[in-house]
């Protein structure tokens, strides 16, 4: 396993918090879970506090791992652990993304989300749905 990387999960009276990345690079205009890669000696809950503060200044607490998955991104494997985070406020400061939303799983199935994040999302909410 080449690198660690964690994605935010929040919830909010079944709808879920997305963010969608500026136009270029290889997540260009893509929905996303909001979080990175960590950092030498940090800690998944560090790198959320730092990933989240960076991208949408917005202070989160950090709970439970939800899931986990592999992708590929330019030739590397990487582990992507989705770990369940909450926020009070709602983000006014977007450095990585153009717009934000709160959706329902049927909504999230329809958006062009990141193929990592869909890995370990589509996992979750089957998990959740399941009877």
């Amino acid at each position: 396993m080449s690198g660690r990387s964690i994605a935010g999960l929040a919830e909010r009276q079944g709808r879920y918090f997305l963010a969608k990345r500026k136009p270029g690079g290889d997540l260009g205009n893509k929905w996303e879970l909001p979080g990175g890669k960590l950092e030498e000696g940090e800690s998944p809950q560090e790198a959320m506090v730092r990933e989240w503060m960076e991208e949408l200044e917005l202070k989160v607490e950090t709970a439970d791992l939800l899931g986990s998955g592999t992708f590929t991104h330019k030739g590397k494997e990487y582990l992507l652990e989705m770990y369940s985070v909450s926020f009070d406020d709602e983000p006014q400061v977007f450095h990585e993304h153009v717009e934000t939303g709160w959706f329902t799983a049927e909504e999230i199935d329809a958006l062009d989300l990141a193929g990592s994040d869909r890995i370990v999302l589509s996992a979750y909410m089957k998990e959740v749905q399941a009877p």
